[in-house]
């Protein structure tokens, strides 16, 4: 409990006075009594004295006159203190014994000792007081005289007197002792209740840019200072704190936003947006109303990423997210999953009308171009459509539905909108299991390699493209066009190329026991498996284990899965070149087209795409591009080759414009190796058709 100092220092001061007050009368009455019995005594000495006096003349007497005495001490009655008188003759005997008024016979007296004479004078005995006069002169003493007085009673007696008239004075004393002390113990304290109140109002206001004013020499004008030094270091420390409080605030929002929201484009990002789908979609199923989700990708991003840097992409993507933001309506939500993935949330209204109008006001956005750094490039969308209802309300499935239906719309052309049905499942799950089963098949030898000749301008077979096949347990026969970007998404297409490449060599002796000229096989290869380190020490290893001579082999690539990974395919391509493999660019003209690229590359054959084949006898573009395609390749000394022939026309037209070699249905569909017998020795243009 509080307790102020102000009462301690005043109980402190009470008691040092009243000790003091005390003490003093103590040494008053001390001294006193000392001063009363020097006082009593010679009071004494001159009774005894006088009493010498009177009875020197009764002593002188014969017989001495005892009655005398007695009358003659009778007088001594007066003396209340006194206990008796007794007369003594000079031989100590005792003559006359006078009871005075404080004899009391039960009370033990003093006696006079004859064998020690007592000292003449007063002296106290065990609390009497003794006087002892003689009679006479000193040389012929008559006798002598003894007074016993009680003389304790005259002390206290004169005590009492004595503190009765002092009492006043010491409290009167004492009080004014007291007043000066509270006066000056609250002149003393008022600077410490100034400290107090300042603290006090301090703690109340929290406003620490007080400063306490005292102008005091002592402790506490040094205790003010110390205050006000404590308040500055204070006031410091809480700027400091504010400051950073308002950096950790700023750091927290910022982290907030970076937890929420994309750091490139400001929209939504993947956490955020999911977190509100699922209180979404649990909305939904409570009022059983139905949601719809969009997602798209961008058509051609990877492209420009890849040949304009990662800023022009990143530049793209904002002006995708200003874009689509600026369309949309208040309450639609659209958020970035990462990359060139988006996702829009439609408010509310989930009908067919409204999700086809918005799906074809964001593919309308995407019409104008993008202004770049001096740039006009041109970016579409691919989106699917989803509803909570066909993913019964859970968030996974309605990500995976809307996925799949974005990748269908890539499948029809892109630049197109697919809404979610179910029988997509069915594709989902026939890739699902066609994925998980790949490596069965290498393990089983599920795979089989089919061959399609390639026939040159006399219409022999010089080479064949080995094309594989998979001969699946379950959805029996399975073209590459399915499996193999199956494959390449998840990481197991240079296993495949390993074992195609294998198994090339296996089959190489019974194709050059079928052939009885020189020939070439061509093997495809990816993007990916341009990337792997290894393929190189891989197909070198192949190759010595089966004894396959190197310049059978041609190794065919597309056009831009080359210029996706130029330098590692320049370096790929010069070492098995080097080696004495064939390399071929295929589908010539539908990639980059890049003529500063051809001239760097280190190629065989230019193989032109089979769209321009087909378009031949219709397309007057397609003739003039297919025949520059020819003119360009003859000029760098490159091999031609067509693709895609259906008919004598397009055959007769290639070779009349220089095309060295040509494939395709008009000779030969891909065949199994036990066919490769069957095919014709020659094939005849008009007269002849493949057999």
């Amino acid at each position: 409990m509080f307790k102020p100092i102000k009462t301690s220092l005043t109980g402190i001061i009470i008691g040092a006075v009243i000790l003091s007050a005390l003490i003093v009368l103590g040494l008053t009455q001390e001294e006193h009594e000392e001063l009363f019995l020097s006082s009593v005594k010679g009071h004494y000495s001159s009774l005894a004295r006088h009493v010498s006096t009177s009875m020197q003349q009764l002593m002188e007497t014969r017989p001495v006159n005892v009655a005398e005495m007695e009358t003659t001490l009778s007088s001594l009655i007066a003396y209340d203190a006194l206990e008796y008188a007794s007369i003594y003759d000079v031989e100590y005997n005792q003559l006359v014994f006078f009871q005075g008024a404080r004899y009391d016979s039960q009370k033990a007296v003093p006696k006079l000792d004859v064998a020690k004479p007592w000292e003449l004078g007063s002296a106290q005995h065990n609390g009497h007081l003794v006087t002892f006069e003689r009679i006479g002169p000193q040389n012929f003493p008559k006798g002598y005289v003894v007074l016993v007085s009680d003389v304790n009673q005259l002390v206290q007696r004169s005590k009492r007197s004595l503190l009765w008239q002092s009492l006043p004075l010491i409290i009167v004393v004492s009080l004014i002792i007291l007043l000066v002390s509270f006066l000056f113990v609250n002149r003393l304290l008022k600077p410490l209740y100034a400290l107090s109140r300042f603290t006090q109002e301090v703690s109340e206001s929290k406003n620490y840019s007080l400063r306490y004013e005292d102008t005091h020499n002592n402790e506490f004008g040094q205790l003010g200072n110390n205050i006000n030094s404590l308040m500055d270091t204070i006031e410091v420390e809480l700027t400091i704190n504010h400051e950073q409080n308002q950096t950790l605030m700023e750091q927290q929002q910022t982290m907030t936003r970076l937890a929420n929201f994309d750091s490139l484009t400001g929209l939504p990002n993947r956490q955020f947006v999911m977190d509100n789908l699922r209180l979404e979609l649990a909305r939904a199923k409570r009022a059983d109303d139905d949601l719809v989700l969009m997602f798209f990708d961008l058509d051609g991003f990877k492209g420009i990423n890849d040949s304009l840097g990662h800023e022009t992409g990143d530049l793209i993507l904002i002006e995708v997210a200003d874009r689509v933001t600026t369309m949309l309506r208040e309450g639609d939500l659209v958020a970035r999953l990462g990359g060139d993935e988006f996702i829009i949330l439609p408010d509310r209204d989930t009908s067919d009308a409204s999700v086809t109008n918005m799906a074809n006001r964001v593919i309308s956005a995407f019409s104008e171009s993008f202004h770049l750094r001096g740039l006009s490039l041109t970016v579409g969308v691919s989106i699917g459509i989803a509803r909570a209802k066909d993913a019964n309300y859970e968030l996974s499935q309605l990500m995976s539905n809307a996925d799949l239906a974005m990748y269908r719309s890539k499948a029809k052309g892109r630049g197109t909108y697919t809404i979610f049905t179910i029988d997509m499942v069915d594709s989902h799950k026939r890739k699902l299991s066609i994925a998980n089963s790949i490596d069965q098949a290498i393990s089983e030898n599920e795979f089989i390699v089919y061959y399609q000749p390639k026939v040159d301008k006399h219409g022999l077979i010089i080479a064949f493209e080995a094309l594989i096949r998979w001969q699946h347990p379950e959805f029996g026969m399975i073209m590459p066009g399915e499996f193999i970007p199956i494959a390449e998404r998840g990481g197991k297409i240079t296993s495949i190329t390993q074992w195609m490449i294998e198994q090339v060599a296996k089959e190489m002796p019974t194709i050059r026991a079928i052939m009885k000229r020189r020939f070439r096989v061509s093997v495809n290869l990816s993007g990916h498996d341009l990337r792997h380190s290894g393929l190189f020490d891989m197909i070198h290893d192949i190759f010595n284990r089966h004894m396959v001579n190197p310049e059978y082999i041609e190794f065919e690539v597309t056009e831009s899965a080359y210029l996706e990974n130029f330098a590692l395919s320049n370096k790929f391509f010069r070492r098995v070149g080097n080696m004495g493999c064939a390399i071929s660019l295929d589908d010539f003209g539908t990639g980059y087209s890049s003529l500063s690229y051809l001239t760097q590359i280190s190629i065989d054959t230019l193989k032109i795409d089979r769209q321009f084949i087909r378009e031949l006898e219709t397309s007057e573009r397609s003739r003039l591009v297919t025949g520059t395609i020819i003119d360009l390749a003859k000029r760098l000394s490159l091999t031609i080759c067509a693709e895609g022939i259906e008919n004598h026309n397009q055959w007769d037209y290639l070779i009349e414009h220089g095309c060295d070699h040509v494939q395709g249905f008009l000779f030969s569909e891909p065949v199994p190796l036990d066919n490769l017998p069957f095919l014709p020795p020659r094939f005849h243009r008009q007269s002849t058709k493949a057999v």
